[in-house]
């Protein structure tokens, strides 16, 4: 029943399998669903998810099988904190999909990577934004964060430690 909630190389070993085959059928990514219904959104092998809902919410799905990534807990902070907009980490179910206006995968590396469109079951879901560049909101969320990071906006009290020899 899943141990992405851990991050071990098993996890992302694990992953590499169903993504040559995502491949293979002409997709970029996998998203992985709840191991018990199939129905909730979880995270990919490597990414987790954030959703911009029409009203301009940050919704992250939740569960005690997704990895607890630094990278998601400071896009919602700067969401909350900097930006002034409404997060929410719940459930995320795939039929909801449809309601959302972005989507993207946010992790280490990419910090945040658009996603235009999802295929369950030979259905298309298309996301207004993001197919062709990252949505207002997104680009602001990694704009902001990439701005802390590089020292350019004000780091949150904690987020850098100094380190000396």
């Amino acid at each position: 029943h899943g141990t992405g909630n851990v991050k071990v190389g098993l996890n992302y070993a694990m992953s590499l399998h169903p993504l040559q085959v995502a491949h293979e059928n002409g997709f970029d990514e996998n998203m992985y669903l709840d191991a018990q219904t199939r129905t909730k959104v979880e995270e990919t092998g490597g990414a987790n998810f954030i959703f911009v809902t029409k009203d301009k919410k940050i919704v992250t799905p939740k569960s005690d099988t997704i990895l607890p990534s630094i990278t998601r807990r400071s896009l919602m902070y700067v969401a909350k904190e900097y930006l002034g907009l409404e997060v929410e980490e719940r459930e995320v179910h795939v039929e909801e999909l449809k309601d959302f206006t972005e989507c993207a995968l946010c992790g280490t590396a990419a910090v945040l990577s658009p996603v235009g469109k999802v295929t369950h079951k030979n259905e298309e879901i298309c996301f207004s934004n993001g197919v062709t560049e990252m949505g207002p909101i997104c680009k602001k969320l990694y704009e902001t964060l990439t701005g802390i990071q590089m020292g350019k906006i004000e780091a949150p009290e904690g987020w850098i430690k100094v380190i000396s020899e």
